[in-house]
């Protein structure tokens, strides 16, 4: 639908300001008939963060006695990757591994392993999955700004194809349930409606 919002033209017809959305797209990202696709992006999506933070969790140069080894020998090994014609890394970001990573290693060691289970444990359950696909892109973005291609181009794809389709993207998960109830920023859910009219809209 387009929606002819505004002021009134000199010939009496109303200057659209929204742009249609193609039904294809509104089918993919919108429609719950497809939410069992969604849920088979976030289980592979999810079980690649957790696979990733147990790897983490298990060696000692994470999160062990020599917390932090593991990422400043990723920073450094990344920072050496700016020479030469074609750098793999950025100055900007190598000053930034340089200057704020590499000091504070450990601290950051477990701000990447927690953040890397939080993400596949709430992209899995389906709980506020835009967010948390959001997360995982941002991981996967800066791990890509280091060098590091292996998966990382892939699983931002899917995350962002997982933030485009939020409002369908949980709806097999807790999303279904926590949207409806929580609603959103414009739109009050079940939990903020007068009592009045949360007895109404369940009848």
């Amino acid at each position: 639908m387009v929606a002819k919002i505004g002021a009134e033209e000199g010939n009496g017809s109303a200057r659209v300001t929204q742009i249609p959305e193609p039904r294809f797209a509104r089918f993919l990202l919108a429609d719950t008939r497809l939410a069992w696709l969604w849920l088979l992006v976030r289980l592979y999506v999810g079980y690649q963060w957790i696979t990733a933070a147990m790897d983490k969790i298990g060696t000692p140069a994470w999160t062990g006695n020599a917390a932090g080894a593991g990422l400043k020998g990723f920073a450094l090994g990344a920072i050496g990757e700016t020479k030469g014609a074609h750098a793999q890394v950025l100055g900007w970001y190598a000053s930034f591994l340089k200057d704020v990573i590499v000091p504070n290693a450990a601290v950051f060691g477990y701000v990447v392993t927690i953040g890397e289970m939080a993400a596949g444990v709430a992209i899995i359950l389906g709980v506020f999955t835009g967010i948390a696909a959001f997360g995982g892109a941002f991981m996967n973005m800066n791990y890509m700004l280091a060098g590091a291609i292996t998966i990382n181009p892939l699983m931002f794809v899917l995350e962002l194809f997982l933030i485009l389709a939020w409002r369908v993207a949980g709806y097999w998960g807790l999303d279904g349930l926590l949207l409806p109830f929580l609603g959103t920023p414009w739109q009050r859910g079940r939990a903020f409606r007068p009592a009045a009219q949360r007895s109404t809209s369940a009848a």
